[in-house]
């Protein structure tokens, strides 16, 4: 005969505590940020970040291009504690770039490329 295992319901879990305050959590703190400290210039382009995006756009790349950039969000993510996903390293990426045409035009790095091809 099967027997059954009690679980606990939703309310158990997650009842308030006896003084009102959540008890501090036992695990270390996160050395991982969402978001890079505000030191850039003011006025400098930025990127939506995390908020709800109501356009949508698609973009294919090579599966060696995918690569770079999941390499990329990994490096960013072990060597300066930023854990980004993919969409928010392309969304930086496209505002840097729009940010350089915008400042120096036909010397931004973007022409440089675009004509170089």
């Amino acid at each position: 005969m099967a027997r059954r295992v009690s679980m606990p319901a939703a309310d158990d879990l997650f009842r308030p505590t006896a003084d009102g305050q959540a008890p501090a959590p036992a695990e270390r703190p996160r050395s991982v940020r969402a978001v890079a400290d505000e030191d850039d210039q003011p006025g400098a382009r930025r990127p939506s970040g995390r908020v709800r995006h109501d356009e949508k756009m698609t973009v294919y790349v090579t599966s060696d291009e995918l690569l770079d950039i999941e390499h990329a969000r990994l490096t960013l993510r072990r060597e300066h504690g930023l854990g980004i996903d993919r969409g928010r390293l392309v969304r930086e990426a496209v505002a840097m770039v729009l940010a350089d045409l915008e400042e120096h035009g036909a010397q931004s790095a973007l022409v440089r490329r675009l004509v170089e091809e």
